[in-house]
């Protein structure tokens, strides 16, 4: 399914597709040389309405009426579950043609696991996926809380507010910046600002004619640590990307590319500059190296127990963006822009994806990917199958050499995560 970072890079390059040539580009005798025995996804959940609803503050901030959702606010929404259905019934295909499930497979106890953090938009993902994945099995999510709680392994919360790490996170949030720090980061979206301001026609919103505010701000964005709390921000930054956020939601949701915008017209780069405030927004809270360590722990834990568990051939983990964020950048990964997607980070419904190989001599090896439906997919919901295949990106971990066929050893994977939980 996956291929090695040279070969698509060299792709990229042409011009073509990823999808083009996801499925198709190993040697003749890949089958005969490796045999996969086992993936471990964690998943963004899918499509989603706006975490506030439409009479928040975000419709203080623009003139315009934000879409009507077909779910509550924070819920996935009827278009994020036929999407997810798609991509369960894609890793179906992938996984018979490797050999690791039958066709129609009903798993054996302990085969497969499918655990999703204790929301409405996890849970239904994850039972979407499944649903997709394995039609006739009735997979029942494992979730640990009552719906509507966050669970501790998926909730991104600061376990040490001593004032050393405090001054250490502070300080490798502030370089992301230069040596302007935050406020640098906010020059640094000056236009993307502009973007977004220009689209809600913030100039004339109600919160701009009551004196509150007409812009966005790129020098007033602060970050606060508190212990048992999601890292946390406040000023415009904050501001800005809960309205990127709902913007983006809504083109993926709003079939009519204008309406979406408000009645403007966007080109695809103004479509990526308004989602770039939300990967700067994630980047800035989640993947500080000391941050993202500390709040990334109790999922690497999990990942690590399944990638170690005996009779385990699949595991689906759902949660969300910040937990793929704060998880490669506690793995060390190698930065990265993806293609095809608006969102270049953890684009809606993305996947992670670790896989286990072993070849004919027993050796053992892993490779992980970003498993993504491109932004033409999510708006069109085409269908997806070995022949259009979802996007399939290989993530590179610094410091670990991978052989000719873009794997690496197993063991050095295993070691990265026990590294980055320690």
């Amino acid at each position: 399914m996956f291929k090695a970072y040279k070969t698509i890079l060299f792709f990229l390059l042409l011009g073509a597709s990823l999808s083009t040539f996801a499925q198709a580009n190993r040697t003749e005798d890949f089958s005969e040389r490796y045999t996969l025995k086992q993936v471990v996804v964690l998943s963004r959940h899918n499509i989603r309405s706006p975490l506030s609803g439409r009479h928040s503050s975000m419709q203080r901030i623009t003139p315009h009426e934000w879409y009507h959702w077909s779910s509550a606010p924070s819920e996935l929404s009827l278009r994020g579950g036929a999407l997810e259905t798609m991509m369960g019934q894609y890793f179906r295909k992938w996984l018979v043609g490797e050999g690791l499930m039958q066709e129609n497979e009903i798993p054996v106890e302990g085969s497969m696991r499918f655990y999703a953090n204790s929301l409405q938009r996890t849970i239904a993902t994850a039972q979407y996926f499944s649903s997709g994945m394995l039609p006739v099995a009735n997979i029942r999510i494992e979730h640990h809380l009552e719906v509507g709680k966050m669970d501790s392994i998926f909730a991104p919360q600061i376990t040490d507010d001593s004032e050393a790490f405090k001054a250490l996170a502070q300080q490798q949030i502030t370089a992301m910046g230069g040596e302007k720090g935050l406020v640098g980061i906010g020059e640094k979206m000056a236009n993307n600002y502009k973007v977004l301001e220009q689209v809600l026609d913030m100039d004339q919103s109600k919160a701009c004619l009551e004196g509150d505010t007409c812009h966005f701000r790129t020098d007033d964005a602060h970050v606060y640590l508190i212990k048992h709390r999601e890292p946390g921000m406040g000023g415009s930054m904050r501001l800005a990307c809960q309205a990127a956020d709902a913007l983006i939601l809504q083109y993926y949701e709003e079939p009519d590319a204008v309406k979406a915008a408000f009645g403007d017209t966007l080109t695809w780069e103004e479509w990526e500059s308004i989602s770039a405030i939300k990967d700067w927004y994630g980047d800035v809270l989640f993947t500080a190296p000391v941050v993202a360590r500390q709040v990334a722990r109790p999922l690497l834990r999990t990942m690590l127990e399944e990638l170690q568990a005996e009779g385990r051939k699949f595991t689906f983990l759902c949660g969300h963006d910040s937990n793929i964020a704060s998880v490669l950048a506690a793995l060390e990964a190698e930065d990265y822009r993806l293609p095809n997607t608006i969102e270049k980070k953890t684009p809606i419904g993305c996947k992670l994806v670790i896989e286990k190989w072993e070849n004919a001599e027993g050796q053992v090896f892993a490779t992980l990917n970003l498993v993504y439906q491109s932004t033409k997919q999510l708006r069109s919901m085409s269908l997806l199958d070995l022949e259009n295949p979802p996007m399939v990106f290989p993530i590179l971990l610094k410091g670990i050499d991978a052989n000719a066929d873009g794997f690496y050893p197993f063991e050095d994977v295993l070691r990265r995560i026990d590294s980055a939980i320690q």
